[in-house]
């Protein structure tokens, strides 16, 4: 599953938690889906973010390391 299936996963997953028409072991089960594919997504932006910056350091031999996510 892509990076931008699982964000649509997790929207739908939104979705069908926020209607309130499923059972209690239904939005349990897929609240657990819906963390597992979050995490998931995190740990992708994280790698990510590891190697744009890599990619920086090789490309400027200065080494400046930009931090990410500051909201700046």
């Amino acid at each position: 599953m892509t990076f931008e299936e699982k964000l649509k996963r997790i929207d739908e997953i939104c979705s069908a938690l926020e209607s309130g028409k499923l059972s209690l072991d239904d939005s349990i089960k897929i609240y657990e889906e819906g963390m597992v594919l979050t995490k998931e997504c995190l740990d992708t932006i994280d790698k990510t973010k590891g190697k744009v910056v890599e990619i920086k350091k090789k490309l400027d031999n200065t080494i400046t390391e930009e931090k990410f996510g500051d909201g700046e």
